[in-house]
């Protein structure tokens, strides 16, 4: 993994490195179970103190996205789930489930009639986003809505789920919520967890790094301006020569004139006139999108992906 700091910049070492940590590991650039480089390794790399590499752990440990083993080091946390697929054949699958029911006490006779109720259920019609910021998720419900053939709705979770709200729904969330949707969901309610990708794949550098530049950035989701100014600074941007554009306010397309680099997220991008120097940072990763893809194709045609009733409800007819 490629790691930037630039050390005199008014965002901290620890915060430049944080970011590219989390995108990271959150695209799978860095792999679950992957070691990452020892706190005396990379503190030598870049040229920081090893207190500030330490901190750097500390924090994503804190937060989650690694776990540190003592005597042995920092890896990248195993994620908690993934999108479908798997390269076990159907009836691998269909053993392994069959084995792991037994042994957990059910009877052939109850896996039969549970997956009866399974297979009777109305199949699902839509997507449901959930997250619970605003502007993230109108911009996660146009990135989906662009490559699946079915409505695609969103809601927040603070709230609390119900059956009713996730009915005929595949429920998709960033697997950065996975913790905490699984004592949110209801039961039987399963949720699908998108991957990101990796930060500036689509960014000309050489660009952003002339002083003589004009860099905009244009979002109007707030945690995309303040990742962008972080990830500018680590990249060697002149954050003086950058401007953070709130699309939320009046005026904004006025603001873009005369940049050298427009920098948008896939919403913002859809209200900027196509032109050379715009830049399109999409949230979810290309293989995100085209399993989703490929898991809604049955969606108009049959029932091959059932939507699991809760164990309390009656199935629906």
């Amino acid at each position: 993994m490629r790691l930037w700091v630039a050390k005199h910049s008014e965002v901290s070492p620890r915060e430049q490195l944080v970011t590219q940590f989390v995108f990271a590991i959150a695209s799978q650039e860095l792999k679950p179970g992957e070691k990452l480089p020892s706190t005396r390794e990379l503190a030598r790399r870049l040229g920081l103190h090893p207190n500030t590499i330490s901190a750097v752990f500390q924090e994503l440990a804190r937060r989650g996205w690694v776990e540190q083993r003592h005597g042995s080091g920092v890896y990248v946390r195993s994620l908690v789930g993934n999108l479908a697929g798997g390269g076990s054949g159907l009836d691998q699958l269909f053993l392994a489930f069959l084995d792991q029911a037994r042994r957990s006490g059910h009877s052939l006779a109850a896996i039969r009639s549970r997956l009866a109720t399974w297979l009777a259920a109305a199949p699902p019609d839509h997507i449901l986003v959930l997250e619970p910021d605003p502007e993230l998720r109108r911009i996660l419900m146009h990135e989906i809505q662009q490559v699946v053939p079915c409505p695609v709705r969103g809601r927040d979770f603070e709230s609390g789920l119900v059956l009713e709200a996730c009915r005929q729904a595949v429920p998709v969330a960033l697997y950065t919520w996975a913790g905490e949707l699984a004592n949110r969901l209801p039961p039987g309610v399963a949720c699908l967890w998108l991957r990101t990708r990796a930060v500036w794949r689509e960014v000309p550098l050489d660009i952003l790094r002339r002083p003589e530049n004009l860099v905009t950035v244009a979002s109007g989701w707030p945690d995309f301006l303040r990742l962008a100014r972080t990830m500018c600074a680590a990249a060697g941007g002149d954050l003086l020569a950058c401007h953070f554009q709130d699309t939320r306010e009046s005026g904004w397309e006025t603001r873009l004139a005369g940049s050298a680099l427009v920098i948008a997220d896939t919403l913002t991008a859809q209200r900027i006139p196509p032109a050379p120097n715009l830049r399109t940072w999409t949230v979810l990763a290309d293989e995100t999108l085209e399993e989703l893809r490929v898991y809604t194709e049955c969606f108009p045609a049959d029932g091959a992906v059932a939507r699991p009733p809760s164990p309390t409800s009656p199935s629906n007819p």
